[in-house]
């Protein structure tokens, strides 16, 4: 099958910016005026957007990030809904909505319902190649959406973190599911009930291990784009096996995700790849490297 690349004649996305430099793809989410947030449209985009860096093999890694410099992602716009429809409002939030997102909330059973994970999150479509973040600011609510499903975290020092949904009488549940992932239970608790009270800073986020680094905000896009390029020129089939390894393990019992390793190792081993890597190490040309 054809891999379609990012350079056809597809329309460009009304909310993302979109650019693709030496296999890393630069991912903006582009509403600046509304910090970030999200609509349908921004949902539709980003599924859209995700299906396709997957099958395009120009693209080894990706690193989204908001516009400006106030918010990476505030979560879902709200000033966007039907102040006349109060209850569907509120559903939207926490359960999410998407294309056609109308029939979806106005289904006669919760269970039915489509979450805004199913769109925003590129794991949850289907791409497994890394994902950089590089957060620009605020991120809080569905925001965490993006950053559960990310690989790897740089902030501005800028930058802080919260989950709104209690102080608006709403509770907080798929962000917390996906924060547990990279954060203490005790760190989950305090930022998903104090809810808009208190904002994490970008130092306390990278003490708790959400955020592997943390730099001056001019320094975020060259600290995000050397961590994204250094992973770009590593064999992606040893990289796409590791990356799925490691989420395995996360989800899995420990017994349960070493039963599927000799198969990953088997899936993830290109002859070619391994022979270059071996002759590296033998002619000692090894990657120069930096202490983190």
């Amino acid at each position: 099958m054809h891999n379609t690349p990012l350079t056809s004649k597809d329309a460009a996305p009304a909310t993302l910016q979109l650019s693709v430099d030496a296999g890393v793809a630069w991912v903006e989410l582009h509403r600046p005026e509304v910090l970030n947030s999200f609509d349908d449209t921004m949902l539709r985009e980003l599924a859209d957007l995700w299906a396709r860096l997957r099958v395009d093999d120009e693209v080894r890694v990706v690193v989204v990030t908001g516009a400006g410099e106030k918010a990476f992602c505030t979560g879902y716009d709200r000033s966007g809904l039907d102040t006349e429809d109060t209850e569907d409002a509120e559903d939207t939030e926490d359960t999410g909505d998407a294309d056609e997102s109308t029939a979806v909330l106005k289904a006669s059973s919760p269970f039915l319902r489509a979450d805004v994970g199913d769109f925003l999150g590129p794991k949850s479509c289907g791409l497994w190649k890394p994902v950089v973040a590089a957060v620009n600011g605020i991120a809080c609510g569905g925001a965490f959406y993006l950053l559960g499903e990310s690989d790897i975290i740089i902030a501005a020092d800028h930058a802080t973190f919260f989950d709104p949904h209690t102080t608006f009488g709403m509770p907080a549940v798929f962000e917390p599911l996906h924060l547990l992932r990279r954060m203490p239970l005790g760190e989950v608790l305090r930022l998903a009930l104090l809810g808009s009270a208190e904002r994490m800073s970008a130092r306390r986020a990278h003490e708790i291990g959400l955020v592997s680094e943390v730099v001056p905000g001019d320094r975020l896009r060259a600290a995000a784009g050397a961590v994204a390029a250094t992973i770009a020129a590593l064999p992606p089939l040893a990289v796409q096996a590791t990356l799925r390894a490691i989420w395995i393990g996360s989800e899995m019992a420990p017994g349960q995700a070493l039963g599927v390793a000799h198969a990953l190792v088997a899936a993830g081993t290109d002859p070619a790849a391994l022979a270059a890597g071996q002759q590296a190490f033998r002619t000692g040309n090894r990657p120069r490297w930096r202490l983190r």
